[in-house]
């Protein structure tokens, strides 16, 4: 089954003044959507990626959404 994880930059600007942030990641599979302020990716019941969103919090670069990885990540250009 394809899921597919978005990322809304529109929800991400709307929380920048709330002080209750609305999530601004989507799960969209084949027959819903959920929504979340994390996700955790799993490969055979294991972590192996993580995606956080932290509006008020965010990385010392300013980034308020980021994917975390202990995996060796392959870049392609394109």
């Amino acid at each position: 089954m394809k899921t597919v994880i978005h990322v809304n930059q529109h929800k991400i600007r709307s929380n920048i003044k709330r002080d209750d942030p609305e999530p601004v990641l989507t799960v969209k599979d084949y027959k819903q959507n959920r929504y979340a302020h994390e996700v955790v990716i799993k490969a055979n019941g294991d972590e192996v990626a993580r995606i956080v969103y932290r509006p008020h919090k965010p990385l010392s670069c300013g980034a308020r959404c980021w994917i975390e990885t202990t995996q060796d990540v392959e870049l392609i250009d394109g």
